[in-house]
C-alpha cells in the first residue's frame, strides 16, 4: 500500500493537474454511483407510498406515440397512466432530488474540495438539475412504457436509474468542473 501511495505522490507531483483530474473523475464516480444505487432503492419502493394519487395521466406536452407496437403519451417532463402517471412522477422527483441534494454536497465538499459561494454554486447546479431532469425525463418516458410491456418493474427501475444516472454523470461530472472550480482556477 505504501509502495502505491509513493507512486502516486511521484505522479501527483510530476503532473498535477492529471493527477487532480483522474483523482477528481474517480472519486466522482464512486460517490454518484452510491447515489445512483441509492436512489434506485427510493425509487423501488416510493411508488407505492404515492399511490394515493392514481396513475392518472401527469406532465407536459402528453403526446400520443407508438413505438414497437406500444402506445404511450410522451412527456418532457412526466409520465402517463400507464407508466404511473402522477405517483410515479411524484416518487421518481423525489428519489431525484434527494439523491442531487446528496450528490451536491458530498461532491462539493469531499470531491472537488470547493468553498466557493454556496448559493452561486447551488443555484447553477439547480439550473443544471432542472435541464438534465427534462432530458432525462423525456427520454425515460419512452424507456418506462416500452420497457414495462416486457420487463418486471423492479428491472426497467434498474434502467431508469441507469439512464438518468448516466446521462447526469457526464452532464454533472461538466458542470461540476465549473461550479465547483477553486479560487486560484478561476476565470
Amino acid at each position: 500500500m505504501n509502495k502505491m501511495k509513493s507512486l502516486w505522490r511521484t505522479f501527483a507531483k510530476k503532473n498535477p493537474k492529471l493527477s487532480q483530474w483522474v483523482r477528481e473523475g474517480g472519486m466522482f464516480l464512486i460517490v454518484s454511483n452510491l447515489v445512483t444505487v441509492f436512489k434506485f432503492a427510493i425509487l423501488t419502493f416510493l411508488p407505492a407510498a404515492f399511490a394515493f394519487l392514481g396513475s392518472r395521466d401527469f406532465g407536459f406536452p402528453g403526446l400520443d406515440m407508438t413505438l414497437f407496437g406500444i402506445t404511450f403519451k410522451w412527456y418532457i417532463i412526466g409520465y402517463g397512466a400507464q407508466q404511473g402517471g402522477l405517483a410515479y412522477f411524484t416518487a421518481y422527483m423525489i428519489a431525484m432530488f434527494i439523491g442531487e441534494v446528496i450528490n451536491f454536497f458530498v461532491q462539493r465538499k469531499y470531491v472537488f474540495r470547493s468553498n466557493g459561494n454556496m448559493l452561486y454554486q447551488g443555484l447553477w447546479y439547480l439550473l443544471a438539475f432542472c435541464v438534465v431532469t427534462c432530458v432525462v425525463n423525456s427520454i425515460n418516458c419512452i424507456w418506462v412504457a416500452v420497457a414495462q410491456s416486457l420487463v418486471p418493474n423492479w428491472i426497467y427501475n434498474i434502467g431508469t436509474t441507469v439512464l438518468n444516472g448516466g446521462i447526469s454523470m457526464v452532464v454533472f461530472f461538466a458542470v461540476n468542473k465549473i461550479v465547483f472550480r477553486s479560487e486560484k482556477e478561476a476565470f
